[in-house]
């Protein structure tokens, strides 16, 4: 949602002002409850499966330790909260967090269960991105949508971290026949595969990327070696045994990538407010129409 925030507030600085601080808070509670309640269906739903995997086989949920009715009211209840907050921050926000509410369930539930169908489940899952993107561009008080191109590479590379992830699954089982148990679209999926996907999703953000910032912010192009740097050091952790792409809440133990990340981060802002004429003078269009 961050990304979203920002980009907003740069686009229209009038939006900054001591109240958007708290309606910010607000948004990040609503779009934290409606992720919750997703991510307990998924645990649920889930759980058969995960029971086979070496490591997920541990969690409260596939191992016994979780009330499954308790979880489904938890899964409701927090669905509730967190569409109830986002209709008090605004009819677009609460739409977006509807459509992130349902594309949990699209992805989780069947007979349609986008994540055991081979590259649906990238596409679906990855979808949560730019729709978090939107909670936080509509948080910051926007009226209208965001540029189409950045949407397109948010998703992309949303997908980018998801088929990285299903990369370092299917190496981390090491055995097709038990990685079609654990995940049915496995059965489609191979290491040549998913690294051709891989590849794909990442040039699909670099194009989307760079419509977007040639359109809205020339300077940016400035940053597209340290993001090419980032992409490569992220399919490197891929490769990792038992790599911590599978579990992204523990990428912070990698602390030299998380260097380099925070270091991506500073040169992007500091892209956006430092004007440096000679790029622009450089990038313009050639190619002119009659």
């Amino acid at each position: 949602m961050l990304p979203g925030i920002i980009i907003a507030v740069y686009e229209q600085p009038e939006l900054w002002e001591w109240t958007l601080l708290w309606r910010v808070l607000l948004a990040l509670l609503a779009g934290g409850f409606v992720a919750s309640s997703n991510y307990v269906l998924n645990e649920v739903l889930d759980a058969p499966r995960d029971a086979l995997h070496p490591v997920k086989k541990n969690r409260p949920v596939p191992s016994g330790q979780v009330n499954i009715k308790l979880a489904y009211g938890l899964w409701i209840a927090l669905a509730i909260l967190g569409l109830a907050l986002s209709w008090s921050i605004g009819r677009a926000f609460f739409l977006s967090a509807a459509a992130l509410w349902i594309m949990g369930c699209v992805y989780n539930i069947p007979p349609v269960r986008c994540k055991d169908k081979p590259y649906l489940d990238v596409l679906t899952e990855s979808v949560n991105n730019p729709l978090r993107l939107l909670l936080g561009w509509y948080a910051a008080g926007m009226n209208v949508i965001p540029p189409v191109s950045l949407v397109a590479a948010y998703w992309m590379i949303g997908a980018f971290f998801m088929a990285v992830k299903r990369f370092a699954e299917y190496r981390r089982l090491d055995d097709p026949q038990l990685a079609v148990r654990y995940r049915s679209s496995f059965g489609h999926y191979n290491q040549e595969r998913l690294l051709v996907s891989v590849t794909y999703y990442a040039v699909a953000f670099g194009l989307f990327f760079g419509i977007f910032l040639l359109r809205y912010r020339v300077e940016l192009l400035l940053s597209i070696p340290f993001i090419a740097g980032f992409i490569g050091w992220y399919i490197h952790l891929g490769f990792l045994d038992d790599s911590p792409t599978q579990y992204p809440e523990k990428l912070y133990r990698q602390t030299g990538f998380m260097a380099y990340s925070a270091l991506c981060v500073v040169v992007m802002l500091s892209l956006l407010y430092v004007d440096i004429p000679l790029i622009g003078e450089v990038f313009q269009p050639t190619i002119r129409t009659r």
